[in-house]
Order: structure tokens, then sequence, then C-alpha cells
């Protein structure tokens, strides 16, 4: 029987190998994400305004739905990754803010409760599990909501610290803050607006897919979800090149 060392060194390895192959799969997560909305628009537009290209737009609407089965699919490995980062962030006690460390520590539990919401709808679908994937859906939509409010929030807090600091009385003067440090503050409130933008779209997506009656759920066309999740899509990737391309600029 393998020893308590052997499992724990196991475990390290495990986590390990799923973090250095997670960034691939991250950045192929998002061509998938962004080519489905893409699909969802086109499809959309076809399917509403020219009768002759329905049948076109009727198929990219089904490679829609695939692309998006797949990205659930994947997301049945993302739990780990979940759970690690949010042991690492912990209570966020790196962060000066008392409200971003709030709203970030809720954020992450919304998104940690995410992911088995969204796994037992999967399973109740491919009648893997007898329940009412239904509920399920609601409840994983919800999570995703929520995490999608507070980040929201996060992101106009960050952005209002940030602009004070860079108009405050102590910058002045250009000479009392470094110009490296300037620039890394315009580059993070730059950042957390496309944020802000990216986490609006989606929000406005996942009010449309909880059950009637809550707000504007389910009275979105195609094409109006195909075109917020690109935007949302393409925010993203912008976002994870322009954080590639330029390594010291923190990260949000």
């Amino acid at each position: 029987m393998p020893s308590y060392r052997h499992w724990s060194s196991w475990v390290e390895t495990s986590i390990c190998v799923h973090l250095v192959v997670l960034p691939a799969r991250k950045r192929r997560t998002h061509e998938i994400r962004t080519l489905g909305y893409c699909f969802q628009l086109v499809g959309g537009v076809l399917v509403e305004r020219s009768p002759a290209s329905s049948e076109v737009g009727t198929c990219l609407l089904t490679l829609s739905s695939q692309l998006s089965h797949c990205r659930t699919i994947l997301r049945l490995f993302d739990d780990v990754a979940m759970f690690v980062y949010t042991k690492q962030y912990g209570l966020g006690a790196e962060e000066e803010d008392i409200f971003v460390r709030c709203v970030s520590v809720l954020g992450n539990l919304a998104d940690q409760l995410y992911y088995p919401c969204e796994h037992i709808a999967w399973a109740a679908d491919a009648r893997i599990l007898r329940v009412d994937s239904a509920r399920w859906w609601t409840l994983s939509t919800a999570f995703w909501g929520l995490s999608l409010l507070l980040g929201i929030a996060r992101s106009l807090r960050m952005i209002l610290m940030l602009r004070r600091r860079l108009r405050g009385p102590a910058v002045a003067f250009t000479s009392r803050l470094p110009r490296t440090k300037r620039r890394a503050m315009e580059a993070q409130v730059q950042s957390e607006v496309l944020t802000l933008l990216s986490n609006v779209a989606d929000l406005a997506n996942a009010v449309h897919w909880l059950p009637p009656g809550v707000l504007w759920a389910g009275r979105f066309p195609p094409w109006l979800v195909g075109l917020l999740g690109t935007v949302s899509s393409l925010l993203s990737v912008y976002q994870a090149v322009r954080a590639g391309g330029h390594a010291e600029a923190p990260t949000p």
C-alpha cells in the first residue's frame, strides 16, 4: 500500500503537470469560445435577415452549439486548477483594499461552486445522473452571473483607486512617480477597463440564459448573444496577447 509521502508526491506532481498544460489548453479554449460566438453571430444574422441563406445560418448555429458543448466538456477538468488558484489567493491578504479583497474572495467562491453545478447539469443531460438538469443549469448560470457581477464591482473599484493615485497630489509632479511605475498603473487601468467591458457583455448573456421572467431572460435573439459573446471573447484574447507581449506589466 503506498505511503502518505508517495501519495502526497503523486498529488503534487499531478497538479504541477495540470498547471503546466493549462496555459496551452486555456488558449485553445479561448479560440473555441471565439469561433463559437462568431458562428452564432453570423448564423443568427443569416437566419433572421436572409431566408435564402437560412440553411447556412442554421448549420452555423448548430456548429456554435457543438463548440459550446465542447467547452463544457473541457471544463470538466478545470476544478483542480480553480481550487489551486482559490487556495493560493486565500483571503486576499495581499490586497490593500478591503472591498477588493471581499469581492475577490466571494468571486472565487462563486467560480468554485459554478463548476460542480455545471458538471451535474451536463451529467444529467448525458443521462449519467437522474436529476433535473434544468435546475442545475440555472444554478450554474446564477453562480456565473454572480461571479461576473462581483468582477464588475472589483474592476470599478480598481479603476477608481488607480485613477485616484494617478491624479493625487503625490503624482502632481512627475518626478515623484517613476515613469515605469506610472506606465504600469496606466496599463493596469486599461486592463481593468477591458475586463469590465468583457464582464458586462458576459453578464448580459448570463441573464439571458436564466429562467424567463428574470429581467431580460430569454429575450435576446441568437445574433445578439453571438455579438456579446464575440466582443467578450475578443477582449479576453486581446488581453491575453497583450499580457504575453508585455510581461513587465502587472496583471489585475
